[in-house]
């Protein structure tokens, strides 16, 4: 009796993948939904903006400096450091207020630190000061960074959405937009009025602060761009018991006025004016400011040219030091009884 024919080995296989499919196919279409699901993202958040550079580098000096040196003063609103040092002798000859230009700290290695340290063996106390980023130097805001949606909830299907109505997040959208204006962005004259705001507060804080010691004598120095704030703080303010104004490598910051040549000679301060020879934009500015003195008749105003010595910072700024050093001994102008 004939056998009935046995199946062939692919026709067998060819039955078994017809019969695998749906289910493959079935399997796969919540894991494809899954990963579609993932990829939605929620609405971007705006973090904080980061700190300003300044506050960085004062929290590193916090962080390096002995506490004794340290002073938090007030301004304002605002909290920001100072470094004190008093005077290594018995009776001090007075107290220098340290403003360093923009990029520097209050322990600055050109100019700003060596003078705050090595000033008080000369018999002068010392207070450097942290001042504020200009605006257009702030760091930008934070990257915003998207979150994923939870998805521990579980998928509901089309149908059953359906039939539930509108879901929480389409109800929150249809929600009535935020009509409160955004606050009016400042202009760039209104950018350099609050820098300039913030600069004068806290140079009005560290004077508060010196003036509780009683000093015989108050000195502005200022280095760089610091050299215009001390200037312009002088000339606005006028305080009657600061007499003396030192100036270190003096830069106008850019978009600001009066400039310094005319700042300068109306002061009718005792003025020191140290400047490095060697870039011919300094040595311009130092003459322009030099002629501006003689025409309104400054009756104490000094230019001292120093040569700078990249390859050698560590005289560089020993030199720097005596020079200051000479010029309180012998051009310094005895300042009206504090108490202002």
């Amino acid at each position: 009796m004939p056998r009935a024919p046995r199946p062939t080995l692919a026709a067998l296989c060819f039955a078994f993948l017809t019969c695998g499919l749906p289910a493959l196919a079935a399997d796969a279409t919540p894991a494809k939904q899954d990963a579609a699901d993932n990829s939605q993202e929620m609405p971007a958040v705006t973090r904080a903006p980061l700190q300003e550079r300044s506050q960085v580098e004062a929290a590193g000096l916090e962080r390096q400096l002995p506490e004794n040196e340290q002073q938090q003063l007030q301004a304002g609103d605002e909290t920001f450091l100072a470094l004190w040092r008093p005077a290594n002798v018995g009776e001090p000859e007075g107290l220098v207020i340290l403003l360093p230009g923009d990029g520097e700290n209050a322990d600055w290695p050109l100019a700003v630190g060596p003078l705050r340290r090595k000033l008080p063996d000369a018999g002068w106390s010392t207070l450097s000061l942290s001042l504020p980023d200009p605006k257009g130097d702030e760091p930008p805001p934070r990257p915003e960074k998207p979150s994923k949606i939870d998805r521990s909830e579980p998928v509901v299907s089309a149908e059953k959405a359906a039939e539930d109505g509108p879901s929480t997040t389409e109800q929150a959208g249809s929600a009535e937009p935020n009509t409160d204006p955004a606050p009016p962005a400042l202009s760039t004259e209104g950018i350099r009025k609050a820098h300039s705001t913030r600069v004068s507060a806290r140079i009005q804080a560290a004077l508060t602060f010196a003036r509780q010691s009683k000093p015989t004598t108050i000195v502005f120095l200022g280095h760089g761009t610091g050299a215009y704030w001390a200037a312009q703080y002088l000339a606005v303010e006028e305080p009657t018991d600061i007499r003396n104004l030192l100036l270190v490598d003096a830069q106008q910051p850019a978009g600001y006025d009066p400039i310094l040549d005319k700042l300068l000679p109306e002061l009718k301060l005792a003025t020191g004016d140290f400047y490095y020879r060697e870039a011919p934009a300094d040595r311009s500015a130092a003459q322009e400011r030099l002629q501006a003195s003689k025409r309104q008749k400054h009756p104490a105003y000094i230019q001292v040219a120093m040569n700078g010595l990249p390859g050698d910072r560590a005289t560089e700024q020993e030199q720097l030091v005596r020079r200051i050093r000479g010029w309180l001994s012998l051009q310094l102008q005895a300042g009206a009884p504090p108490g202002r």
